[in-house]
């Protein structure tokens, strides 16, 4: 009986694990798509907001590429791509206030 409640929670375990990480793949890949509606401008070209935001809270990071999207009531949103330490890549999306999009 033990050894059935054992096999239960490993299996129902493994369940939850294998969900969060397919959630996690759907979301990097929304993000990825959509990227292909921004359109590609200069690092130098930011808005002095975002650019004092990736100075005080994301210094450790290394910004490797930055694009932006207009919406239909003039609202433009950033797309930057950071690189770690590790050279791994991050796609951030900032508001032109320099506020981070979760």
């Amino acid at each position: 009986m033990k050894k059935i409640f054992i096999a239960i929670a490993l299996i129902a375990g493994l369940g939850t694990s294998v969900s969060f990480a397919n959630t996690k793949t759907v979301q990097e890949t929304s993000i990825e798509a959509n990227a292909t509606n921004f359109t590609p401008i200069e690092i130098k070209d930011l808005p002095k907001a975002i650019q004092d935001t990736l100075a005080k809270d994301l210094s450790e990071y290394i910004v490797k590429s930055a694009a932006y999207q207009e919406d239909e009531d003039g609202v433009k949103t950033y797309l930057i791509t950071l690189v770690d330490a590790e050279g791994a890549e991050a796609n951030v999306l900032f508001t032109e206030n320099g506020e981070i999009i979760e």
